[in-house]
């Protein structure tokens, strides 16, 4: 039987459902089945990201302008990419010019992916004349440190025969020299702000190389490789502007990208779904509301360490708002997921009547969580 409908709108702010759905699509099949169950309620959709895959898409879905943008992908070729501009603010997205997705014929590339079509991505929002950038970090291909990255905004990496370096991460090995060159100059009055959900430092153990280089392609000669390039990268990074940040927090995000953009572009970093969420307006969508449903691929141990959901959780019970999540897979307890502050918790595969089904219907499959999460919490 339908809920009745009350006072109160209804906020559907999910991720991606990684393979299946982007994170709009997983919004719209929540809501229609929101709506559903609830004829009459008021719904609104305000589909979410933490900072890496997915980022530029919420933005856009907020209301961003799309800019494109022709930028070098991980590997040097060209590859069709875009920026997202509201007022003062650009959101760069690096998975847009240097993700795993954007490997040619997915081949990885560990030792020469670089992320010079990031910095690209960063030029083209400053020639618009924006005052702040929110630069999301993750999936990257690359584990070069972010200096492909500033040599596209005119820093010169140059060897001990002051020959200009080749993008990667094992060029690094031969980094004699560093020209800032016009940087500063080129983001005066430009505030770079991090989206980050991860707080590995350059270098060591829990570092770019070590941690993630494996993903990327990486096996044990790469892995040395890379880190003594990365080491070497930020010896030279600390001489030039007498800072030191390889140990912080977030600093081997996306292959060290984090790195640079801390110590060359002196961003700040904040966690991403904090940011992307006030990037968003979440605060003003839940005012009022008496439900939000949240969500992403897998409700993990992983989604209480910063994910989307959670994050989305967390705010939503700051403004005394009840919230439910609906996950392509559960794998927390009842226990844990109502401890993270879930009302209600649906997975698809709970759902599917077949193995695979939570992928390959995944879209239908949603809407039917959303049905159920309303007939079940909004007649209360």
């Amino acid at each position: 039987m339908p809920a009745t409908p009350a006072q109160g709108h209804v906020v559907v702010a999910p991720d991606k459902f990684k393979g299946s759905l982007e994170g709009a699509e997983v919004a719209a099949r929540i809501a229609a089945g929101v709506r559903r169950a609830a004829p009459g309620t008021e719904v609104r959709e305000l589909p979410v990201a933490d900072g890496g895959e997915g980022t530029l898409a919420a933005a856009l879905a907020a209301g961003f302008e799309r800019v494109a943008v022709k930028v070098a992908g991980p590997t040097g070729l060209p590859v069709d990419a875009a920026i997202a501009v509201r007022g003062d603010t650009a959101v760069v997205e690096l998975a847009q010019a240097s993700g795993l997705a954007r490997l040619p014929g997915g081949r990885t590339a560990p030792l020469a992916a670089g992320s010079y079509g990031v910095g690209q991505l960063i030029s083209r929002a400053v020639s618009l004349g924006v005052s702040r950038i929110v630069l999301g970090l993750g999936g990257s291909a690359c584990t070069d440190g972010g200096a492909g990255m500033v040599q596209a905004l005119g820093v010169g990496l140059y060897d001990a025969d002051d020959t200009e370096l080749p993008p990667g991460g094992a060029a690094l090995r031969r980094l004699a020299r560093i020209d800032l060159g016009p940087l500063a100059d080129l983001l005066a009055g430009v505030d770079v702000v991090v989206a980050c959900d991860v707080d590995n430092p350059l270098l060591g153990p829990r570092g770019a190389t070590a941690v993630y280089g494996p993903q990327k392609g990486a096996d044990g000669d790469d892995l040395v490789v890379l880190e003594e390039g990365l080491t070497r990268w930020a010896d030279a990074v600390r001489t030039v502007t007498g800072r030191d940040v390889r140990d912080a927090p977030g600093a081997g995000a996306a292959g060290g990208v984090g790195f640079a953009a801390l110590a060359l572009l002196g961003a700040t970093m904040r966690p991403g779904i904090e940011l992307l969420l006030d990037l968003l307006g979440f605060d003003e969508a839940v005012r009022g509301a008496r439900l939000v449903v949240t969500g992403e691929g897998c409700l993990d141990a992983q989604t209480l360490h910063g994910k989307a959901p959670a994050g989305v959780a967390a705010a939503a019970t700051r403004a005394g708002v009840r919230v439910a999540a609906v996950a392509g897979r559960l794998e927390l307890s009842e226990p844990e997921w109502r401890a993270a502050g879930f009302a209600a918790a649906v997975a698809l595969t709970d759902l599917a009547e077949r193995p695979g089904e939570s992928m390959t219907r995944a879209g239908e499959l949603a809407e039917t969580a959303g049905e159920r999460l309303a007939a079940q919490l909004l007649g209360r």
